[in-house]
């Protein structure tokens, strides 16, 4: 029985051809760091990003000029675009006269009701979602009001801060209800992660369908920001809320992506790719198993397909302790094994571990495509000479 509890039903949007909510699976987004005013630049990233296996880009229209340079991009770029526009309703026009396939845009920002309309009118005829994104450091302040409500209700500073998120989403929710615009989703970011998981849950509980997009503001670097990410987003996941994630790290987007995916394959949510299994090392290792790893680690970024691969320190337990991967190695002194599903296959020197294990892996990925069991049993008797392989 799977601990993940049941998603949370949401209605269906369709961005430039990427479904969202429903049963359409969760969503990996990204951003580019592109300056959008160059296109060339900023294909060039979209299309890294794309290769990761981002679903959906998002980018910066700070401008006009980044505005005007949208024709160069969006029928280009090979995913779906986000345009991610504050305050200045033009932008948002010009970004839909140039094909975007989603809008970010909090409509409660710009000042002029009639502003607003024309946005919707225009959104509306493209069948362009809007993407409500309320983050607590760019909230309006809370008002005294509010405060003095929440404080005769004995509320906590974490349930006055995810509250006060909550209701600045339905404030601009409104808007666009009362304009009879409904391809909706929303998302309530903060850097602090209790608060983001208190706002999520009350939004989840009100009685709308709008579809969820997850993200942990201004997570950090690499190391810091992809722990607190994978806590956020990954407990929201767990209790079965969240339509989209977006991983926001300072660095290379493309880490975004695999991490994003990383937080999906740990709950069982999706598939992409590679899932290495690797023992923490202790004193019976008798290999540079850091080194070897990580060169495992290096070669799996080349594999697209779903397999659990393990690489183990031990002779003795490494096979048992990883008996869930498909394929694994289990290196000892001068020595190593290669294992199907916890079983050995076969022995080989340890100059060969790292090239055996490849040719393994490929050897799995093939019969897979062939239709072929990759049970251990039925794998020994079908083994190829040794190759050193570089990809799969």
């Amino acid at each position: 029985m799977s601990l993940v509890a049941p998603r949370r039903k949401t209605r269906v949007l369709d961005v430039g051809g990427v479904g969202i909510g429903g049963e359409n699976p969760i969503r990996v987004q990204s951003m580019t760091t592109a300056d959008t005013r160059d296109p060339i630049v900023t294909l060039a990233q979209i299309r890294k990003l794309a290769e990761a296996g981002c679903e959906i880009v998002r980018v910066a229209v700070p401008d006009r000029k980044a505005a005007a340079a949208l024709p160069d991009i969006v029928p280009f770029s090979p995913v779906p675009l986000i345009a991610d526009i504050h305050f200045e309703h033009t932008l948002a026009l010009k970004a839909l006269d140039a094909g975007i396939h989603g809008l970010r845009l909090n409509p409660g920002n710009i000042r002029k009701p009639e502003d607003v309309r024309e946005v919707v009118a225009k959104a509306k005829e493209q069948q362009t979602p809007i993407r409500i994104g309320v983050n607590f450091g760019s909230v309006a302040p809370m008002t005294e009001e509010f405060v003095d409500e929440m404080a005769s209700q004995g509320a906590s500073q974490l349930e006055l801060r995810a509250e006060w998120l909550v209701r600045s989403a339905l404030g601009h929710i409104k808007i666009l209800e009362d304009l009879d615009f409904g391809q909706i989703k929303v998302s309530l970011k903060a850097f602090e992660v209790p608060v983001l998981l208190e706002a999520y849950r009350r939004f989840a509980r009100l009685p709308n369908d709008y579809p969820l997009h997850l993200g942990v503001t201004e997570a950090g670097t690499p190391r810091a920001g992809s722990v607190r990410s994978a806590v956020g987003i990954g407990t929201l996941l767990a209790m079965g809320i969240g339509d989209t994630i977006r991983v926001s790290l300072t660095t290379d987007p493309v880490e975004e992506v695999f991490v994003g995916y990383e937080i999906l394959k740990s709950l069982e949510l999706r598939q992409k790719g590679a899932t290495m299994i690797a023992c923490p090392t202790c004193g019976r290792v008798e290999v540079d198993l850091f080194k070897l790893a990580n060169q495992v680690d290096d070669f799996l970024a080349t594999v697209d397909e779903p397999i659990r691969v393990a690489v183990m320190g031990c002779v003795v337990n490494g096979p048992g302790e990883s008996r869930d991967a498909d394929v694994g190695l289990a290196a000892g002194n001068g020595k190593g094994v290669i294992f199907r599903k916890g079983k050995i296959v076969r022995t080989i020197a340890e100059a060969e571990m790292l090239d055996a294990l490849k040719q393994e892996i490929g050897l799995v990925l093939e019969d897979r495509r062939n239709g072929i069991s990759d049970e251990p049993e039925e794998a020994a008797s079908r083994y190829k000479p040794m190759l050193t392989l570089t990809a799969v």
